[in-house]
């Protein structure tokens, strides 16, 4: 019925090199290839959706702990902010027993002095600030230990004399002069 056209010269030994039918064993390769391609890709991409998921977690914890190192900070830098205030470093300079300074002189860079030095004010340590306290200062972080009591016993100062109206106290006489004691 149909009849395949004769081909000749170059045209005919051309033909004779392909398959003149279907192939079977043509096809099997290509669809293990495909197979492979498309399994090792699926592979790839859960492997990297797992590495992505992974890093997104570390972001996370990373963000949570960035939040609570910078809330420390700002915390800390509150108490440096009340240590440094004019007026806690007055209180604290006054609890020290510090004054404040007299007339300051200066030095030109020439080496000649400008101003007459003064003497700082001789007020008592003691004495407390008129000024009303405003803002509290944070409590102190450094504790400053409290040395024991002596084993020794120290020599009191002698005893005043007794009021003339009531009895001497027991263990203390009522004139002046040697007591005697268990030693």
């Amino acid at each position: 019925m149909s009849k395949k056209p004769e081909l000749r010269g170059r045209a005919a030994r051309l033909a004779r090199l392909l398959p003149s039918g279907p192939s079977q064993a043509a096809r099997t390769p290509f669809v293990l290839l495909v197979v492979l391609l498309l399994g090792g890709g699926l592979i790839t991409l859960l492997i990297l959706n797992s590495s992505l998921n992974e890093g997104s977690f570390q972001l996370s914890e990373l963000k949570k702990e960035t939040t609570e190192l910078t809330d420390q900070e700002q915390e800390l830098q509150r108490d440096v902010d009340a240590y440094a205030a004019p007026d806690a470093l007055q209180r604290r300079a006054r609890e020290l027993g510090m004054v404040p300074g007299g007339d300051p002189a200066f030095l030109n860079p020439d080496g000649t002095v400008r101003g007459v030095p003064g003497a700082a004010e001789q007020s008592s340590a003691l004495e407390p600030d008129p000024r009303p306290q405003e803002v509290a200062s944070p409590a102190p972080s450094v504790s400053i230990p409290v040395l024991p009591a002596p084993s020794e016993p120290q020599a009191s100062p002698a005893p005043s004399a007794p009021a003339a109206d009531g009895p001497p106290a027991p263990g203390l006489s009522a004139t002046p002069g040697p007591t005697t004691s268990g030693r």
